[in-house]
């Protein structure tokens, strides 16, 4: 795979997408970051700034969600538009790239949760970088199976994740699009 032909979408806010969003740069991957008015990010480059028409493409129910993820989501206006612009993150991605922290019930810590939750209902391949674990994995369809070391395959890949990046998440990151991309 070319890096020229590779498209990273993400949403720009600061730790794991900021991170996905300038190994990219590096590379020179293009970039599309999915955004709303209002919204706090820190990647500008390929901005995409969602209109209330298209957000609503990406509505769901909360109440769906929070079931689903075994928790609650607020209904403030914020963290609908929030879960919306995800939708268009991993709807366009082939391939799901998320770093976090895989909670015992198998879904994903915070918001970042709804991304790989869509994801695998979406049959998307779908790798986590657990930074408590220190370490890749790959949802095979029932459970998260340890990855190492994963390569990208897919010239739309989504990475997402953290805002709470540490030390190994930004490695886990850069090592993936070295791996990739050589």
């Amino acid at each position: 795979m070319k890096k020229e032909d590779a498209i990273l979408f993400s949403g720009g806010i600061k730790g794991a997408e900021a991170e996905f969003g300038a190994n990219a740069e590096r590379l020179g991957i293009e970039e599309v970051n999915f955004t709303f008015e209002g919204h706090s990010i820190v990647r500008t480059r390929g901005l995409r700034v969602l209109n209330h028409e298209e957000l609503k493409n990406g509505d769901v129910s909360l109440e769906y969600v929070s079931r689903l993820m075994n928790r609650t989501y607020t209904t403030s206006p914020t963290i609908r538009k929030v879960l919306q612009s995800i939708w268009y993150q991993i709807n366009k991605g082939q391939e799901i790239y998320v770093v976090g922290e895989i909670l015992p019930d198998r879904t994903v810590k915070g918001g970042t949760g709804w991304g790989a939750e869509f994801a695998k209902l979406c049959n998307k391949p779908l790798f986590v970088f657990d930074q408590k674990r220190n370490g890749w994995f790959a949802w095979n369809g029932t459970d998260w199976a340890p990855c190492k070391d994963p390569v990208i395959t897919h010239i739309h890949i989504t990475g997402t994740g953290t805002r709470f990046l540490e030390d190994n998440g930004k490695q886990a990151i850069a090592g993936l699009f070295e791996r990739s991309f050589r």
